[in-house]
């Protein structure tokens, strides 16, 4: 009987453990991802700073080791980045948009400031 419990409180351990990004954050993390890689490749004329591109792809970079930490199937993560890119692809900047993706990214992801700025500082 010991057994069936510590087996069962294992399992439910186990998968809350790795259920650390619901499919609402997941949506919001692609569509972040979707975002900030049109942010990398704005056409020359947008007003947008070169260390705000840096951010952006660090930012893609860390979203999608957070995700694969969590245990996100890497397929599936790159699916979702893939559909938002060819929607955000071509947008001009959107300050409140990649505002808002910085917020998330803060909030929901341990230490996501942070380990943005660790990427950042890589990217030379």
């Amino acid at each position: 009987m010991k057994k069936c419990i510590l087996i069962i409180f294992s399992f439910l351990f186990f998968n809350t453990a790795h259920a650390g990004m619901s499919n609402s954050d997941k949506s919001k993390a692609w569509e972040c991802s979707g975002i900030y890689m049109a942010n990398y490749f704005l056409p020359s004329g947008e007003s947008f700073e070169y260390s705000m591109k840096e951010k952006s792809m660090a930012s893609v970079k860390v979203m999608k080791s957070y995700a694969l930490e969590i245990g996100i199937p890497e397929n599936e993560w790159d699916e979702g980045v893939n559909k938002a890119v060819d929607k955000y692809y071509g947008s001009k900047y959107d300050k409140n948009k990649t505002e808002d993706c910085h917020s998330f990214i803060a909030n929901s992801i341990p230490n996501g400031a942070e380990r943005v700025k660790k990427v950042v500082q890589t990217l030379y």
